[in-house]
């Protein structure tokens, strides 16, 4: 008989050790948020130690930094990503730090981004008749791939209303503009007043040339795609010309848009082979799915903070 007690006292008392251990199990923690910090700014002793302090001070955690200073140039880039706690770190609290940051180091860009809780990139696409690159980036956006806000698609080429672009544009209920164009009218006055609450254009196969002004009064970026046979290929059907000049290695470039034609800052290059194999059909479709590849590339690029500019006409790219 006792020993039937103390076999049941004993269980009372790991029940009861068991309940406490579960009363005293600490809370969860809140789950933590995840930050970009870029900065480009002249090159100084302890750049790296100020960024690091200013993320560790307020308990954020960096996961990732690169950084670059080339050979004599005198600057600095750097692009951090790091976790942190947004109740001990509010964001305007974020932004206050950051600006002493920049100050300090006379710094010429110094951006911060939570992804998760600003503002996604309000853009307007520019495209022509072609229609690859403008739906592979619909597509992009619609299923969440790019922190983006599509406000317009303009073109100066008219689409039927059941058309695939049409019913995925109503379907979502983005605005279409179309702008007829010709030599002596680009109609970039209608153009500027539809993007002019945007944050940066995208051109998606736009096969308009900008103007200076047009530039000038947007002043903000424009990012632009084109097939990589130039300056071989000029004119119309680059691809036929290229597919029956034999080429053995094609392209797609996707730079910032300046006053020089396709000549502006690169921030995406994709290449593929082809060969004696391949039909037009294929060389073509291989040509659209490079171009497609290299523009989304270069835009989650750009929205994630990894181009920066470099020297007149080239970018770093993290």
């Amino acid at each position: 008989m006792s020993v039937v007690l103390r076999r049941i006292s004993s269980r009372r008392r790991v029940l009861q050790s068991a309940n406490r251990s579960f009363n005293t199990l600490p809370e969860p923690s809140p789950p933590l948020s995840h930050g970009i910090h870029v900065l480009y700014c002249p090159d100084s002793v302890g750049i790296v130690a100020t960024i690091s302090e200013c993320i560790a001070s307020k308990g954020g955690n960096i996961l990732e930094a690169d950084v670059f200073v080339p050979q004599n140039k005198n600057v600095f880039y750097s692009r951090s990503e790091f976790v942190f706690d947004l109740i001990k770190w509010p964001r305007a609290q974020m932004d206050e730090d950051v600006l002493k940051l920049s100050k300090k180091y006379n710094a010429i860009r110094s951006v911060v981004r939570v992804p998760s809780i600003d503002p996604k990139y309000k853009i307007a696409v520019l495209a022509s008749k072609q229609d690859h690159c403008l739906v592979d980036l619909l597509l992009a956006w619609q299923d969440g791939k790019l922190p983006i806000d599509i406000s317009s698609v303009i073109s100066n080429h008219d689409r039927l209303p059941n058309s695939h672009v049409m019913r995925l544009l109503e379907r979502h209920e983005i605005p279409y503009h179309y702008l007829s164009t010709c030599k002596e009218d680009k109609r970039e006055d209608e153009i500027l007043q539809l993007v002019q609450d945007t944050d940066f254009l995208v051109l998606a196969r736009y096969m308009q040339v900008l103007s200076k002004s047009f530039l000038n009064r947007y002043a903000k970026d424009i990012i632009n795609i084109h097939h990589g046979l130039l300056p071989s290929f000029k004119g119309g059907n680059p691809c036929r010309q290229a597919f029956y000049a034999g080429v053995k290695l094609i392209g797609a470039t996707s730079h910032f848009v300046t006053e020089e034609l396709d000549c502006g800052p690169i921030i995406e290059q994709m290449v593929e082979r082809v060969s004696h194999k391949d039909n037009l059909l294929s060389f073509v479709q291989k040509s659209e799915n490079l171009e497609k590849q290299c523009l989304l590339k270069a835009l989650k690029s750009y929205c994630e903070l990894r181009v920066l500019p470099y020297e007149d006409n080239r970018t770093v790219v993290f």
